[in-house]
């Protein structure tokens, strides 16, 4: 029986145009009434998944910032944060690095410090709360930080994930897109996010579903008993999952959803 199903959203859920597919809201609200538990899970602040799901808010758990913060009715169920010193490193990691542009992602905010387009455009149309300040640094210890997220203005497969993970040794880098990779805590990724609400919410991993796209979900589908990349999805992952729902631009994730549904409904 399934009971928890978890979804990225870039590439995945929402369309090219970052545009969820229609009857969302009804599935999950279906979904909720069969005793299933639907999760965003997505490398964009908490900010932004609210404004996606706001007609479904009290019926989904938002699993934020790749797995960094984890929100449930508007409480904070898990945070694993990068402790402040490791943030100041990392960060002069990234301004040392021709090409790549930080922003810091907090509990409450985005932040940058620097208008170089197109990076300023990307920062604000992902990024629903997002601050320009004059240096980073004056972020850091005032609220948790749950990743950096890294613009790469050449593309993150071929710079800042072959440059950034040997300078940051005891943080995780991973790519999140063609032009992003995200750096955080050494644990915190989708994956561990998945096996906190296991646990909190008494899921059996058979009882849990999830689908992604790119290499940040890879944990996370590894943590469900059912994981399903988009036919779109990153060649490298694709040949790490096997079972596949047609593109995030043919819906194939709410086609799945039907599916299910039809399941459990026998």
């Amino acid at each position: 029986m399934i009971k928890f199903i978890a979804t990225d959203l870039d590439g995945t859920l929402l369309d090219d145009e970052r545009r969820l597919p229609d009857g969302i809201f009804e599935l999950i609200e279906a979904l909720w009434a069969r005793g299933v538990l639907f999760a965003p899970a997505s490398g964009r602040q908490y900010a932004s998944l609210k404004r996606f799901f706001a007609p479904v808010l009290d019926k989904v758990v938002f699993v934020c910032e790749n797995g960094a913060l984890v929100k449930y009715r508007g409480k904070t169920l898990h945070l694993n944060p990068i402790p402040d010193q490791e943030a100041k490193e990392a960060l002069d990691a990234v301004r040392a690095t021709p090409h790549l542009r930080p922003m810091l992602c907090g509990t409450e905010s985005s932040y940058i410090e620097n208008d170089e387009q197109p990076f300023r455009d990307y920062a604000f149309a992902s990024y629903d709360a997002c601050v320009k300040v004059e240096n980073l640094e004056t972020v850091i210890g005032k609220e948790p930080i749950c990743k950096i997220a890294v613009f790469d203005e050449i593309a993150a497969a071929e710079n800042g994930i072959r440059v950034l993970p040997p300078k940051l040794p005891r943080l995780r880098t991973i790519q999140s897109g063609r032009d992003w990779c995200d750096v955080s805590a050494p644990t915190a990724d989708k994956g561990e996010a998945i096996r906190f609400l296991r646990g909190h919410f008494s899921f059996d991993k058979s009882e849990c579903v999830a689908f992604g796209d790119h290499m940040n979900d890879y944990e996370m589908l590894c943590e469900c008993g059912r994981a399903y990349v988009t036919e779109n999805a990153y060649p490298p992952l694709k040949k790490l999952i096997a079972d596949t729902v047609p593109s995030n631009r043919e819906g194939g994730v709410a086609y799945k959803l039907r599916e299910i549904l039809k399941e459990i409904s026998l």
